[in-house]
């Protein structure tokens, strides 16, 4: 069952605003048309079964004179929160011989016009002003309608209270679709782009009041009757008073809402965000230890926004202010590999903000918590590429595997577990004096791996198939790292993936291997590249194989995945020097 909303200018000047909700609450579709033809086309897809119209219009009128039954009776209930009904008669021009534009629209669509008649393909005459009072205990009705002496910002203020109630209601998920209506209210500098989006939110109030006659007939009153005009609307709280306004929903429950109806296109952009920084890394040839990504759940979102301080909000606009709804991890090995990680980022990327946490804390005279934190975003050249990120925040953290183990175990006993006060103290000196030795074991690590610059540590069973013509891993890693003893480790699954490549162009041996890099310029290399991170061992071979094989190596089978940025550094390589 489809639940249509149809927000129906009575002539073809002014827009009329369209709206579907599916079975489930879904907002499917919100649109604004003008003409017959385009409602049509625009409901088609909608419209071939059962189906439910709530079309804001007078469907039927027979009276010459005055109010229609379904007027004076609606009124009598609405009048007094300022939502009674405009008198039709046809005695109007629109109404001569009491052809209607909302009756043609019903017959067209091939629909039933009597509203109680149950049948799964029928319209009813819904009036948005009185739906909004009984369904949020609204005392006057919301002005938003352009009248003289109301201003943009006035119409505006308005327009944006009635959205929040309608992101309120549970059984809705408007997502995208209505964020982007919200987006153009927003915006908006003049009435007639109020008037639009206008439009398209009274076709979803009628588009939800389809929704509750169908879910909970019991819920709505019908005015009149189908042979004279009927209105059909949620019923009005017997309680309600005209004169005082229901207060606004809570914005804290508004973002969670919101963040919960679009948390599936935050999963899409969660799963980019990982695969875009795995591809640079994986591509600098930076060694690391783990790459991971999360999304946040909707309850932490929630518990997050409704944090306080000092009585305050701690996020006044949870949905922009929260930047980690969307986070990737980078684990490294060594202090060092988390600024060539940083640096990496800054050069690829959008970086919106980069907060050193370690470094902060150092400053305070102190050893904790130590974390590289970057706010990123995608540059303009991959935006098209990367749709489901543009316009959202990705934070990654960066931190080595010991100051790793040091957040997570502190973040479990402070956060998960409980501390008894009197032990409070001596666990914050023991969690300080940890902190200290891991920054010291991070120091020596790294003086480890400068000293030695050996390769890191192959699966010795995976060089032993005396079958395999590629060149072992581990003699692969022996090798580069006498060839480029100023590199960095690479990752040990990539010495066997490139070795896979140079079998692809026919080198099984080291001497092969070695009589290829005999000829390679490699200052030139470097200085073509521009590195602005140290590279790997395995990088460093593979600009090396490009540089000497040109096209061919970028037309390589094992190179299918990233042949458009093989060919951009193969650009660079080709570029007349300076």
């Amino acid at each position: 069952m489809q639940h249509i909303g149809i927000d129906l200018a009575w002539g073809l000047k002014q827009p009329t605003g369209l709206a579907v909700l599916d079975d489930d609450g879904r907002l499917v579709h919100v649109s604004a048309v003008r003409t017959d033809e385009q409602i049509e086309a625009a409901l088609a897809p909608f419209t071939m079964g059962a189906c439910t119209v709530a079309i804001d219009a007078p469907l039927v009128v027979t009276n010459p004179t005055g109010n229609r039954a379904a007027e004076r009776a609606l009124n009598a209930d609405f009048a007094r929160f300022q939502a009674g009904a405009h008198p039709t008669n046809t005695g109007k021009p629109e109404f001569t011989d009491g052809d209607t534009r909302g009756g043609r629209i019903g017959r067209m669509l091939r629909l039933d016009l009597d509203p109680r008649s149950g049948r799964d393909r029928r319209a009813i005459e819904v009036y948005p002003h009185a739906a909004t009072v009984a369904l949020f205990r609204l005392g006057r009705t919301l002005k938003y309608k352009n009248k003289p002496g109301r201003t943009v910002e006035g119409l505006r203020a308005e327009l944006l209270v009635l959205m929040a109630h309608l992101e309120s209601v549970r059984e809705l998920q408007l997502g995208a679709l209505f964020a982007g209506l919200r987006e153009q209210v927003e915006r908006a500098g003049r009435k007639s782009e109020l008037r639009v989006v206008e439009d398209q939110v009274d076709a979803v109030v009628c588009a939800y009041v389809a929704f509750i006659a169908v879910r909970r007939p019991d819920a709505v009153t019908t005015y009149g009757d189908a042979a004279h005009g009927a209105i059909v609307t949620p019923t009005l709280p017997p309680d309600l008073q005209p004169g005082a306004q229901a207060p606004a929903p809570d914005p804290v429950q508004q973002a969670i809402q919101a963040y919960a109806d679009g948390r599936p296109a935050t999963l899409a952009a969660g799963a980019a965000a990982l695969a875009l920084v795995t591809g640079l890394l994986d591509d600098a040839g930076i060694n690391y230890l783990s790459v991971t990504g999360r999304t946040k759940t909707v309850a932490s979102f929630a518990e997050k926004a409704a944090r306080t301080v000092d009585g305050r909000p701690a996020y006044p606009d949870p949905l922009r202010d929260i930047t980690d709804q969307i986070g990737v991890r980078v684990i490294t090995y060594v202090q060092d590999d988390v600024q060539a990680v940083a640096d990496l980022l800054g050069s690829q990327v959008v970086v919106l903000d980069d907060r050193d946490m370690g470094r902060q804390t150092a400053q305070e005279g102190r050893f904790g918590y130590a974390s590289r934190h970057l706010l990123i975003g995608p540059d303009a050249a991959r935006a098209a590429e990367l749709p489901e990120l543009v316009g959202r925040v990705v934070q990654v953290q960066v931190r080595t595997v010991l100051q790793h183990a040091w957040a997570e175990f502190e973040h479990d006993i402070r956060y998960k577990g409980t501390v008894p006060a009197e032990h409070a103290s001596e666990f914050d000196r023991r969690f300080t004096l940890a902190a200290g030795l891991l920054e010291l074991a991070d120091r020596e690590f790294t003086a480890i791996r400068e000293r030695l610059r050996a390769p890191a540590p192959t699966d010795d069973t995976a060089d032993d198939d005396p079958d395999d013509p590629r060149i072992a891993p581990r003699e692969l890693a022996a090798f580069l790292a006498g060839q480029y003893a100023e590199a960095g480790w690479s990752r040990p699954d990539h010495y066997s993936w490139i070795s896979g490549l140079l079998l692809e162009l026919g080198i099984t041996s080291l001497v092969e291997l070695g009589e290829v890099l005999r000829s390679a310029d490699d200052d030139a290399i470097a200085g073509r590249m521009d590195y602005r991170y140290p590279p790997g061992a395995v990088r460093r071979l593979d600009d090396a194989l490009l540089a000497g094989f040109g096209q061919r190596y970028v037309d390589l089978h094992g190179n299918a995945d990233r042949r458009a940025a093989l060919s951009t550094r193969l650009a660079r390589l080709q570029r007349p020097p300076t």
